[in-house]
């Protein structure tokens, strides 16, 4: 956006050789307000953004029209408006084919939260189907709203954050009506504060390769409170959203880039290439090899049916990972 400057103090740094580019939330001077909204114009040419990039922040997108399909890591939605998506920090995301694409952009870090912290635990779970195709009177709904948005962050009279983080919330709140039942939302007092810190954890360190005890201690918690905590919060054992954080941000630079399996291992914090297909393989039934193999099968480098890339495999890696 024009007269914009990247918001100090955002979690960003360049992308290491190989990794999919890492965009920061820029704002507008002098307000420096964690959030941004605007038409797809408006926002510019990375809202329609056609190669695989993460953010560091929070995207939602109502779709007004358009054709096309929006890949987020390894789920594809075809357009057919009006749709209203979410993209979570650190999800690998781009527009595929689009033609005509329009409607509003919404993009906040987590720091613009303060005054609603509730609205974390809504992100988390929405982020569990993150695209809706909207009938005409919720669309018309969301039209409103999200105008409304676009509309105190022009203007920016006094208040306008709170009046921003009002709106958000109540678009947070509908939203999460129109998709039924969920995870549960996880019970108040000290172990909701412990499940959500440790879902914050998950987000921006899973790849690090933390145990459950360390990540226990970094919390400042026993192994036994955290395993409580995070299953009254979303009926799953720490170690097994630790497992699986892992294993989606492998699957991620497996389609994503043209990283080595080996380089993958140690992106998320594995020093034994070997070890990991074996970890990989147990997570997905498949090898590092032949997921991406299948994933890339009869498409060309912007997903569509067409040539094949080449093969990126380690033979020697691969072999390792397999029973003799």
């Amino acid at each position: 956006m024009s007269g914009t400057t990247v918001l100090p103090g955002t979690p960003c740094t360049a992308p290491r050789a190989g990794d999919p580019p890492m965009h920061r939330l820029e704002v507008r001077l002098p307000d420096r307000v964690p959030f941004a909204a605007g038409s797809f114009d408006a926002v510019g040419p990375m809202s329609r953004a056609a190669f695989p990039h993460r953010h560091t922040f929070y995207e939602i997108v109502h779709v007004t029209a358009g054709t096309g399909t929006h890949v987020v890591d390894l789920a594809r939605w075809e357009l057919h408006p009006p749709h209203l998506g979410l993209i979570l920090p650190g999800q690998l995301h781009h527009w595929e084919d689009a033609r005509g694409l329009d409607g509003t952009v919404v993009l906040f870090t987590e720091d613009f939260l303060l005054d609603h912290p509730g609205d974390r635990d809504l992100l988390r779970r929405l982020g569990e189907q993150p695209w809706l195709t909207l009938d005409g009177p919720t669309h018309a709904r969301t039209g409103r709203l999200m105008a409304e948005l676009v509309e105190e962050y022009r203007h920016g009279a006094d208040g306008f954050a709170t009046v921003l983080r009002s709106l958000l919330h109540v678009l947070l709140v509908r939203t999460s009506r129109l998709r039924g039942p969920g995870t549960p939302a996880p019970p108040p007092g000290r172990a909701a504060a412990v499940a959500e810190e440790f879902a914050r954890l998950l987000a921006r360190t899973a790849t690090e390769g933390r145990t459950v005890r360390e990540t226990a201690e970094l919390i400042g918690v026993s192994p036994g409170y955290l395993a409580e905590a995070v299953r009254a919060a979303t009926g799953r054992t720490p170690g097994a959203l630790l497992r699986e954080a892992r294993s989606r941000e492998a699957q991620r630079l497996l389609v994503g880039t043209e990283l080595s399996i080996r380089q993958i291992a140690a992106r998320v914090g594995f020093d034994d290439p070997a070890y990991f297909c074996r970890f990989f393989r147990r997570e997905t039934g498949l090898s590092p090899g032949d997921f991406r193999r299948t994933h890339e099968a009869g498409r060309d480098g912007r997903g569509r049916p067409g040539r094949k890339h080449h093969d990126r495999r380690d033979p020697s890696i691969e072999a390792g990972s397999r029973p003799a």
